[in-house]
C-alpha cells in the first residue's frame, strides 16, 4: 500500500478531533511530549497513554495505562512505540475504539502486519511520519520559515 498523498494527509488531520498519543512522555524535551503539546495547541483533544505515567496529568487529561481505557471518542491513535510493539496496540485500538478512523505511526515506526489489519477494518494508516510535522507542512507553517514543503499554494503567507 502506498503512503497517503498530500490531500489524504490533510483530510486525516482535518477530520481528527480526539487523538490518543501512545507512549507519550512527561519530559518536555522528548518528541512524544512536544508533538502532543503542539497538537493540543492546535485544538485537538489529546488523550495521553503510558502505563508508566498512568494517573498523572498531562495536557489537561489524566494519563491512561492502556488504549482500552481511552474514551470511545478517540478517532486517531498516534503511536510512539517501536515497530515490533505496534500489532497488539493496533488490535487493542480496533477492539476498543468504535470511532477509530486513523492509526498513525511516528517517524521510524512501521509495521506492515498492523497496517494491513487496520486497513482491512476500514481504518486509514499513516506510517513513518509525524502529525506535527505534516500539520506544519500542509497548513503553511513551514513555508513561513522558507522551507520548500512540496505543496503548491496560491496563498501568500
Amino acid at each position: 500500500m502506498t503512503a497517503p498523498d498530500h490531500a489524504q494527509l490533510k483530510h486525516i488531520l482535518q477530520r481528527a478531533q480526539v487523538i490518543a498519543v501512545v507512549g507519550v512522555s512527561a519530559n518536555p524535551v522528548r518528541p512524544s511530549y512536544f508533538v502532543a503539546r503542539y497538537l493540543k495547541l492546535k485544538g485537538y483533544r489529546i488523550i495521553p497513554v503510558n502505563p508508566g505515567l498512568a494517573g498523572q496529568s498531562l495536557f489537561g487529561e489524566t494519563v491512561l495505562g492502556s488504549i482500552a481505557e481511552c474514551p470511545p471518542q478517540v478517532d486517531m491513535v498516534d503511536i510512539f512505540r517501536r515497530s515490533e510493539h505496534v500489532p497488539p496496540l493496533v488490535n487493542e485500538a480496533l477492539a476498543n475504539l468504535p470511532q477509530l478512523r486513523t492509526v498513525w505511526m511516528q517517524i521510524g515506526v512501521q509495521n506492515a502486519q498492523a497496517a494491513e489489519t487496520a486497513r482491512a477494518r476500514g481504518v486509514d494508516v499513516v506510517e513513518n511520519l509525524c502529525p506535527k510535522m505534516e500539520y506544519q507542512r500542509l497548513f503553511g507553517e513551514l513555508r513561513m520559515g522558507g522551507i520548500n514543503t512540496g505543496v503548491i499554494s496560491s496563498r501568500l503567507d
